[in-house]
């Protein structure tokens, strides 16, 4: 599979922030969101064919025992479900970063998936049709709904508006509807849209409070307040 980069760092999103993480990023996706902060995986893929005894070994050289497998779209690629099974094997904890739109089966500890709301959508007038395909893709609740079913998850939506929290509540509570069970409120996530220290305070300034009034968890982006909008963090 084609691979970005694998780094260590501070997983820096969703329930299990700062937990030192090695992280195997996929390159190439479905999709193309308008705020991709991965763009070396979406817009413009690059990276080297690795084989999966080549990111295990890559894997070990490092410290953590948490692998986050992400992307990209990590799901994309059937040797995922491979190597998600052989790190498991070796006692690492694998968490998989998904957008929840490809119906790949692979094992993981924590199933971490973004579903992408109508905000996220390139511009109309992106090359390739993009706005389109973007649109056809972003949500498969027959995907999303199996991921949940494997076990842990947690969903995290990327909040830029007043519209996107309406859009994600609607969102869950037809998950809800669909899912024996329903969902787990405690593991669904606000996420504030930002590239830099700056757009993420003023997008948590207003969806704090939001989250407050939905009972919904805050899930900052510690990353880029810690490392800055940059490769290997």
């Amino acid at each position: 599979m084609r691979i970005a980069e694998i780094y260590a760092s501070l997983q820096g999103e969703g329930l299990l922030a700062g937990t030192p993480s090695t992280f195997v990023r996929t390159s190439g996706c479905n999709l193309r969101c308008r705020w991709c902060d991965t763009p070396f995986t979406s817009w413009e893929p690059t990276g080297d064919e690795q084989t999966v005894d080549e990111i295990l070994a890559a894997v070990a050289a490092l410290e953590p025992r948490h692998v986050v497998v992400t992307g990209g779209e990590p799901l994309l690629f059937a040797d995922v479900a491979d190597l998600c099974r052989r790190l498991r094997s070796r006692g690492y904890h694998v968490t998989i970063e998904t957008a929840g739109t490809v119906p790949l089966d692979a094992p993981a500890d924590l199933m971490s998936i973004s579903p992408k709301l109508a905000s996220s959508a390139p511009p109309a007038d992106t090359p390739a049709g993009w706005a389109a395909r973007h649109e056809a893709a972003r949500r498969r609740d027959d995907v999303i709904l199996a991921l949940v079913a494997q076990g842990p998850y947690q969903l995290k939506f990327v909040v830029d508006s007043a519209a996107d929290i309406d859009e994600a509540l609607a969102w869950v509570a037809d998950l809800e509807r669909a899912l024996p069970g329903g969902i787990d409120r405690g593991r669904v996530l606000f996420m504030p849209q930002g590239r830099t220290a700056e757009e993420l305070e003023r997008t948590t300034a207003w969806l704090a409070d939001e989250c407050l009034r939905t009972g919904v968890q805050l899930a900052p982006r510690h990353h880029i307040v810690w490392f800055g909008n940059t490769r290997g963090t």
